[in-house]
């Protein structure tokens, strides 16, 4: 029997442009307006998060677009309080749509006397009344298994190809570059569906934050490479990546990162380097500065997150999304050519 509940959506104030972009595509999906519950996020003067939601969401199926990007702290608190509000208003399913999942750099003890924070924050989602997660590209895919509710990770891997497929089609000198042997396996998924070699670029880190040497393993020589990984912070190792790269001979060097942190000189380095291109996604809301930034390309992932909340409600696959071939009928204005 279908279900006959709505999907509902609500928003912190993380990224509304993405959580008012994917209420938008949704309602093209649905063919009714969907749009964002009405309720206030709020700040008391000492900085305290209060919440209030103006709509009835009794027995509803409720979804969550938060991101815990910065800042992290305040960010997560708003999800947390927005889900247990949501709790107490009777709602019949919570479901946190977190497109960039903060802490998950945290998810393993590397030295004695350290918190495992990633487990500590999925904790502290599934007691606040989340029985849901459904996110994108998450740090370490490990993360999943810190939680007892469900949780679909999403891959930007098939939205990338068909960016690499359309940008460069017709080209026989693309490589896929993972920038660290740890991220092979996320390079290697994209160099398969593209097609194309893979290199990896081994580095060794002097002391935390701060890349002592660098080798490249393979031939680039003449090749147009494609740096591929799933953060880029303050973009220090990824400029240098892409140094190392050209002076090993390659022709041009453009990145794919899923999630733009950009922290910091991240701006200034980038513009700077001599990579062509860095494309990210609008899992973080982008700055006034990533947006004016030339060699700053953003895709965007509310086509791929609203057709996974409509698999989410209606029960269908949402490992569906994971094909490329899937996501070219939904991304058809951008892609059509590929």
């Amino acid at each position: 029997m279908p279900n006959l509940i709505e999907p509902k959506l609500i928003s912190g104030n993380a990224n509304q442009p993405l959580a008012k972009a994917v209420a938008k595509r949704m309602s093209m999906h649905r063919g009714i307006n969907v749009g964002l519950v009405d309720a206030r996020v709020e700040r008391f003067n000492d900085g305290e998060i209060f919440v209030e939601v103006f709509e009835n969401v009794r027995g509803e199926d409720m979804f969550i677009i938060q991101s815990t990007s910065n800042p992290a702290n305040d960010n997560l608190m708003e999800l947390l309080i927005i889900a247990d509000a949501l709790r107490r208003s009777s709602a019949a399913r919570i479901t946190a749509v977190i497109p960039y999942f903060g802490y998950a750099r945290q998810d393993r003890r590397s030295k004695a006397r350290t918190p495992i924070t990633a487990k500590l924050v999925a904790n502290m989602l599934v007691e606040a009344g989340i029985e849901r997660i459904l996110t994108l590209d998450l740090h370490a895919t490990q993360i999943q298994g810190f939680f007892d509710i469900p949780v679909d990770n999403l891959y930007a891997a098939p939205v990338f190809a068909l960016d690499a497929m359309h940008h460069f089609k017709g080209r026989d000198d693309v490589m896929v570059v993972s920038p660290d042997v740890g991220g092979v396996a996320r390079a290697r998924d994209l160099a398969q569906r593209i097609g194309a070699p893979l290199s990896i670029v081994d580095k060794r880190r002097g002391k935390p934050g701060e890349v002592a040497e660098m080798t490249v393993i393979g031939d680039v020589k003449d090749r147009t490479c494609l740096i591929v990984d799933d953060i880029v912070d303050t973009a220090g190792t990824l400029c240098k990546a892409a140094e190392v790269l050209m002076d090993h001979g390659a022709k041009e060097v453009h990145s794919y990162i899923t999630h733009g942190v950009l922290s910091g000189p991240a701006i200034e380095r980038i513009d700077k380097s001599v990579m062509k291109h860095l494309v990210i996604t609008d899992t973080i809301k982008p700055t006034d500065a990533v947006q004016a930034c030339d060699k700053i390309r953003i895709v965007p992932t509310a086509p791929m997150f609203a057709q996974a909340i409509m698999n989410t409600w209606n029960g269908t696959s949402v490992s569906s999304l994971f094909d490329h071939n899937t996501l070219q009928p939904i991304y058809e204005g951008m892609y059509s050519g590929s």
